[in-house]
């Protein structure tokens, strides 16, 4: 490399800015002018006219002339009166065909506003109808909801209803077959009852028909004065006071043991008075025990008859 040899550029240093001397030198060229015209304008101002000042001397003194005496300044003019401005006139009216061609432009630009003004509001109305149908789609679409769900509400009541109804037949049906099967139950377990008792009539010695319904071994009725002994053995018990005129009648079934202890007693027929019947019933429950009929027996059921007067 010699020494008039270019200087070669760094490629990671920027690129030089295009124009750069060119401006440098009109920014230099810019600053002269201006501090020219700076000193110029200074120049000026500063020079003053050079004055010269003398002495004169005289060998007779003399007196001195009048100093120079200066005209009046004259007086200041009066300003003059400025005439009243004229009043503004309107310029002519212009030709009939401006006229008209004025008239034109001004009935076109009407126009225009009148048929943007129509835009505006046909562009509004049909916003408004497009608004109208759909609130009248929507309106429509919340009905149709509504009677869907109405109808689905029916069908639902009455689905429940019908399942209801269903249930109600189904528990009728079992109550019913319930109480079928009971009453066969129970008609199984009298039969079954029935034929044991007939069984042990038989195993026992019974002399009854076999279609007989007693539990007796032989079919006999009480002796002719066994009721009088009865009643004989249960009227001490009866506590009654005998206020009345009337006779009542009290029928009470009795039913005994073997042995003639009383194991229950039921009022049949009631007399009318229930003093007489109370009074019935506390006797037969204090008697606790009935006589032996003459064969030695005392019969398991017997209907016996009270009255007050015998």
């Amino acid at each position: 490399m010699n020494a008039f040899s270019l200087p070669v550029q760094d490629p990671l240093r920027p690129p030089a800015a295009p124009g750069l001397g060119r401006g440098f030198g009109f920014a230099v060229i810019a600053h002269a002018a201006l501090l020219a015209a700076l000193s110029a304008g200074v120049s000026w101002h500063s020079e003053s006219t050079p004055a010269f000042e003398a002495e004169l001397w005289s060998a007779v003194p003399q007196a001195a002339a009048p100093k120079e005496q200066l005209p009046p300044e004259p007086e200041p003019e009066a300003e003059p009166i400025k005439p009243p401005p004229k009043p503004v006139v309107a310029p002519p009216p212009p030709p009939p065909d401006l006229q008209a061609e004025r008239d034109a432009e001004i009935a076109i630009a009407k126009a225009k506003e009148k048929k943007k003004k129509d835009e505006l509001e046909a562009k509004r109305l049909a916003e408004l109808e497009a608004q109208r149908k759909k609130d009248k789609e929507r309106e429509k679409a919340e009905r149709e909801r509504l009677e869907k769900l109405e109808k689905l509400a029916k069908q639902e009541k009455l689905e429940k209803q019908e399942k209801q109804a269903k249930l109600a037949k189904e528990a009728k049906e079992a109550e019913a077959k319930k109480l079928k099967e009971n009453a066969a139950a129970t008609a199984k377990a009298e039969a079954q009852r029935q034929e044991n008792l007939r069984r042990i009539q038989g195993l026992a010695g019974a002399s009854g028909a076999p279609d007989s319904r007693g539990t007796a071994l032989q079919s006999s009725g009480p002796s002719a004065n066994y009721a009088g002994r009865i009643k004989a053995r249960i009227r001490p018990n009866i506590i009654y006071p005998e206020t009345g005129v009337a006779n009542p009648i009290a029928e009470v079934e009795v039913r005994t043991a073997p042995d003639g202890n009383i194991i229950a007693r039921k009022l049949l027929k009631p007399s009318g008075d229930n003093d007489w019947d109370n009074a019935v019933l506390r006797a037969i429950d204090k008697t606790e025990t009935l006589p032996r009929d003459t064969d030695g027996r005392v019969p398991s059921v017997l209907v016996i008859s009270f009255k007050p007067r015998e």
